[in-house]
């Protein structure tokens, strides 16, 4: 016997990710006030989404207002003789797509009639003429039109059709739509809204979805509320698309929509869908779908109400044009982003733009999105599948807003942030899912985070911001790893590269390192590429020439990916291997190619490289040995918050473990040399807020583990360097003299800093500059650190067999 839950209950459980049952939604939820349902469903919202609200900025084309059917609540369908130009021609298309680019919108949403040409042969000469065998063909021409011409990206609403109509269709839009509207079959009789509409049967819609489903086209559905169905019909209808996105995961988006009666129209006298049963059916969606599910409320249909929307458990305003007016409700005009913007503020919530695609799919474009579009896709969003949020991209050394680091004291913070804060605070250690809200946080919660995490650096580390007077010798960039992200790393033929391709001698690493004593350095900082020849000796030799030329300079050298590569063309164990290197001189080891350690990242931007294991065994055996090492994480590529919370945990575990991690460097990805990224496989790298809170959540997440907070001067630049420092970031890395990786990369923010710079830069912020060692003691050389002149950049002219 199958026993049904009391309403209290299935609430309860709905919190704790239990959705209810088909028997218990049509059993319990058409009595239920909606007062008793959208706390919890905005609750539900919010776990999944957060306090994001997304909108689509979009242009609405409406390649035809010819339609087969004649529902009985439409204003958009028209008769020839009402029509005009029975099609948009390629011209009007563009010039509307072209205003909607300069506007800033993303979407172009092709709207149109149903399969004209099916009821007038008016539809069926300007198809001709046109060229096209049908409408669909004539959209599918018109949207790869659109994607050549400007940079919009298309979402179709083109009606019935079949599974061959979708896959033609495809490859030109990121994303389809179809309303399902009812279950209901007696709204389709005489007297009822569809009748006369023979693709408003349930059935022939529902098979389109499902077809849609199939293909793994991201698409959307939802319900029009209010036209005489029933609160039973409803949950029927919302049971059914759950049915098909539980099948197939590609509902991105279940809009509700209320009914709105319309003048001229055969239902002219019906009431307009109720605040109460709008309300009611966003809860009971979300309730039936969970969390994860985008939803959305039309925002020009109920323009007075906004705020109890927003708090139905909804997440998704839909598309909103600065441009064109809603054409299906032209009544109703679309409200302005900023006012959007403040009503969804006031709410305690944050309006987030999206692509045409909700942000769950844009997240895997190589799953939902046909090739040819997915780089348009990846290169557009941030590691949430939200559209990057600022112009910033990392190495680019561009300057900053005013504003980048939120300075006002937040007056509403989300639960879930507040919660993850507090733990931090209180010494508690975050797990994933508190890292993963704390990544996503935005608004107001971005200002909280930010704020507790340089709360927090104050009273682990105090004030005074670190650095190292320092000189990178990058002794080959010939590499026979293919690392994806890498544009420092050459071929081992110069036919194979876009720059010459060096191999250093002794001798000229020793003079490097000389010269950077003389200036003041007290660290010389060697990584190079795993050169064909190179074995365990080659590492050991490095080491023996740059002691004998300055025993008293530390050197901080070898990631563990060349401590593997040295050990095994030895055939020894890791441990014997560490050992010599460390007898031989070597200080510390950096903690690169790490990158991100999730293997599944690994695969895509490393695929020969370390696993992650394996990366954590080299460092937990140098900290074993005594020889310490830095942490770092390289995020913004292929990754997602996930990954980057998995990451910062395995960092601690393995600190608890072996300590010996010096500090955490995030290194935001710097991505416009890197071959993936020219290959369309990457993000753009990661945005300021995202930079900013991996800075953040760095400081929460290690804290009283690993307490040096690094930040990258070289990837953020002067002012993103500032920014991190006041996000809980206490030191500004090294002087460095000779940087090279971040510049073959594309970075722009130059070769190195020299002291005094450091200096002025804490200054700035407030803060005072002090110069420390590798292993932050104070420092025991110091002449000329300050006042030296930075060498000239190097030609790495000096080779030897390369």
């Amino acid at each position: 016997m199958t026993t049904v839950r009391t309403l209290d209950s299935l609430l309860a459980d709905a919190l704790r990710g239990d959705r209810p049952t088909a028997l218990e939604a049509l059993a319990l939820l058409p009595a239920a006030p909606s007062h008793a349902l959208v706390g919890v469903a905005d609750a539900l919202a919010e776990a999944g989404h957060g306090r994001a609200v997304t909108y689509s900025r979009k242009v609405f084309i409406p390649l035809t207002r010819l339609c087969r059917d004649v529902c009985g609540y439409c204003t958009f369908a028209e008769v020839p003789r009402e029509a005009g130009k029975p099609y948009l021609e390629p011209a009007d298309v563009l010039d509307i797509a072209r205003a909607g680019e300069a506007a800033g919108c993303r979407e172009a949403l092709f709207t149109l009639g149903d399969a004209p040409e099916a009821r007038y042969g008016v539809a069926r000469n300007a198809l001709r003429a046109l060229g096209a065998a049908s409408t669909l063909d004539y959209v599918r021409e018109s949207a790869a039109r659109v994607l050549r011409e400007t940079t919009l990206l298309p979402h179709l609403n083109a009606g019935l059709m079949t599974e061959d109509d979708l896959r033609a269709l495809r490859p030109v839009a990121v994303s389809m739509g179809l309303m399902l509207e009812s279950t209901s079959e007696r709204l389709c009789a005489r007297g009822g809204p569809h009748f006369g509409s023979p693709t408003k049967a349930p059935a022939r819609r529902l098979a389109v979805i499902d077809a849609a489903g199939r293909l793994g086209i991201p698409f959307t559905s939802g319900l029009l509320i209010g036209i005489g169905e029933t609160r039973a019909e409803r949950i029927e209808s919302l049971l059914a698309l759950r049915e098909l996105h539980d099948r197939h995961g590609h509902l991105h988006d279940l809009i509700l929509q209320n009914f709105v009666a319309k003048p001229d129209t055969r239902m002219a006298q019906h009431p307009d869908a109720a605040l109460e049963e709008q309300l009611w059916t966003n809860a009971v969606a979300r309730l039936l779908f969970g969390p994860a599910m985008s939803i959305q409320a039309p925002p020009n249909l109920r323009s007075a109400h906004l705020a109890a929307i927003a708090t139905s458990g909804i997440n998704d305003w839909g598309g909103v044009s600065p441009v064109t007016p809603d054409h299906v409700n032209p009544e109703s005009p679309w409200p302005a982003i900023a006012a959007l913007s403040a009503v969804t503020q006031s709410v305690g919530k944050v309006l987030v733009e999206r692509l045409a695609i909700a942000p769950r799919h844009a997240r895997e474009p190589e799953r939902w999105v046909d090739a040819a579009l997915a780089t348009r896709v990846r290169r557009a969003v941030d590691a949430d599948g939200y559209v990057r949020d600022d112009h910033w991209v990392a190495g680019s050394g561009a300057p900053l807003a005013s504003s980048a680091v939120p300075a006002v004291q937040p007056r509403r913070v989300s639960a879930g942030v507040q919660r993850a804060l507090d733990q931090a605070r209180r010494g508690v250690a975050l797990e994933e899912a508190d890292l993963r809200v704390l990544f996503a946080a935005r608004g107001e919660d971005f200002a909280a985070l930010v704020q507790a995490a340089d709360a927090l650096r104050a009273e682990r580390v105090g004030d005074a911001v670190g650095y190292v007077v320092n000189r990178n010798i990058n002794y080959t960039n010939i590499c026979t790893y293919h690392c994806g992200f890498c544009a420092f790393s050459k071929g081992r033929s110069s036919r194979d590269l876009r720059g010459p391709g060096y191999l250093l001698d002794l001798e000229t690493v020793a003079q490097r390192a000389e010269e950077a004593w003389r200036l003041g350095a007290t660290e010389v900082c060697l990584q190079g590429g795993i050169h064909p020849t190179f074995d365990g000796n080659t590492y050991l030799d490095i080491l023996g020439a740059i002691k004998a030329a300055v025993p008293q300079i530390h050197v901080h050298a070898f990631s563990p990916l060349e401590v593997t590569h040295g050990a095994q063309t030895l055939g020894l164990g890791l441990a014997d291997y560490l050992a010599r290197l460390k007898a031989a001189g070597l200080g510390s080891l950096p903690g690169t190619a790490a990158e991100i350690l999730d293997d599944r990242v690994r695969a895509v931007i490393c695929p020969d490289k370390l696993d992650t294991a394996q990366w954590l065994e080299v460092v937990g055996t140098a900290h074993r040995v005594g020889l310490p090492t830095t942490s770092t994480i390289m995020f913004g590529h292929v990754d997602d918050t996930g990954d980057w919370a998995r990451h910062l945990l395995r960092l601690r575990a393995q600190q608890q473990a072996t300590g010996g991690f010096t500090e955490i460097v995030p290194l935001p990805f710097v991505h416009m040399e890197a071959p993936l990224w020219r290959k369309g496989r990457t993000r753009n790298g990661p945005t300021l807020r995202e930079s900013l809170a991996m800075h953040a959540v760095a400081r929460l997440a290690l804290a009283g583990v690993i307490d040096q907070v690094q930040a990258s001067w070289v990837k953020l630049g002067v002012d993103g360097l500032q920014a991190a420092l006041q996000s809980g970031a206490s030191d500004m890395g090294g002087t460095l003299m000779n940087e090279s990786i971040t510049r073959a990369a594309g970075g722009q923010c130059g070769q190195s800093v020299d002291a005094e710079r450091f200096t002025d830069l804490a200054a700035a912020i407030g803060r005072q500059a002090w110069q420390r060692s590798t292993l932050y003691r104070p420092v025991a050389h110091t002449a000329g650190s300050l006042q030296a002149p930075v060498p000239e950049p190097t030609s790495n002219s000096h080779w030897a067999n390369a």
